[in-house]
């Protein structure tokens, strides 16, 4: 590792069925690119990759080896979305973000990194899984793993690009509480968002009229605190909350979080639960287009 960047983490798709422990899914923050990174160069969909967030870094392969960048543009000095070789001794360097938060360096074969309960995922907040449980370092070696599956693809193109500033959501279990000025508000994406959740600023919602008692939340749930400043949780959450849900973005639009960067501007726009599945399997059409 010449240079890790800002903040790179090691990530497959998540930990599940620890909810009950506590233990978020973690994973990628964007699982769709993820995938396609991994199914391009011939692995496994699940196999870890590193992720990269706002700033990339600089990362030197001891053998030859053969790459796909995928997410967003990060100015590498390789094609992305398509396996790459890189020689023995060859680097691929990446730069600030030109467009999105997050992008993703995926190697045939996978990264070697132990498993803990059954994932490679690197989870901040705990500091489990991936490389030590931290983002890489400079200095950091990191072997790469057995995960390939099939030949790599010989090329392929971007999910074709839709309208990032807008989020298809379900209505949440507390959203007869709430009027329609949710989805009439322009938010902005507060600083203080990390991948346990993105902050949202804007007009406060009105107070939820009552109190609640603490259930489970799921990720991509829409909380109001008592502030009245939407939060959406995402892949860090915490696994049980007490504040009222008004909405849960679908599953199709989970990258488009992951995507967001601080300042970027975003609304949201409901959707009825068979359209979100429609969505969903337009999404993995695509994906499994790319096998």
């Amino acid at each position: 590792m010449l240079s890790p960047g800002f903040l790179t983490t090691v990530q497959d798709l998540g930990r599940f069925g620890y909810a009950h422990l506590g233990v978020s899914a973690s994973g990628a923050a964007d699982c769709l690119a993820l995938r396609a990174g991994n199914l391009l160069v011939g692995n496994a969909e699940n196999a870890p990759a590193l992720e990269m967030t706002l700033a990339g870094g600089t990362f030197e392969f001891s053998a030859d080896a053969v790459v796909a960048l995928t997410g967003s543009d990060f100015g590498a000095d390789v094609p992305m979305w398509r396996p790459v070789a890189v020689a023995s001794g060859g680097a691929v360097r990446c730069g600030a973000s030109r467009s999105g938060a997050r992008c993703y360096v995926c190697v045939r074969g996978g990264l070697d990194v132990p498993l803990m309960l059954g994932s490679a995922s690197t989870h901040l907040v705990t500091g489990m899984g991936g490389f030590q449980g931290r983002a890489l370092r400079k200095g950091d070696e990191i072997a790469i793993g057995r995960a390939e599956i099939r030949r790599p693809r010989a090329a392929t193109a971007p999910l074709p690009a839709g309208d990032t500033g807008v989020l298809r959501v379900t209505p949440g279990p507390q959203a007869g509480s709430f009027g329609d000025e949710f989805y009439q508000t322009e938010y902005e994406v507060s600083e203080e968002s990390n991948r346990m959740g993105l902050r949202l600023r804007g007009p406060a919602l009105a107070a939820h009229g009552g109190h609640m008692i603490t259930e489970g939340v799921t990720l991509g749930a829409v909380q109001v605190p008592p502030g009245g400043e939407p939060i959406i949780l995402f892949v860090e959450h915490q696994t049980t909350g007490g504040y009222p849900k008004i909405a849960n973005v679908v599953s199709a639009d989970f990258h488009r979080v992951g995507q967001l960067r601080p300042r970027d501007r975003v609304r949201f726009q409901m959707v009825s639960l068979d359209r979100a599945m429609e969505l969903l399997r337009e999404q993995e059409e695509w994906l499994h287009g790319l096998v």
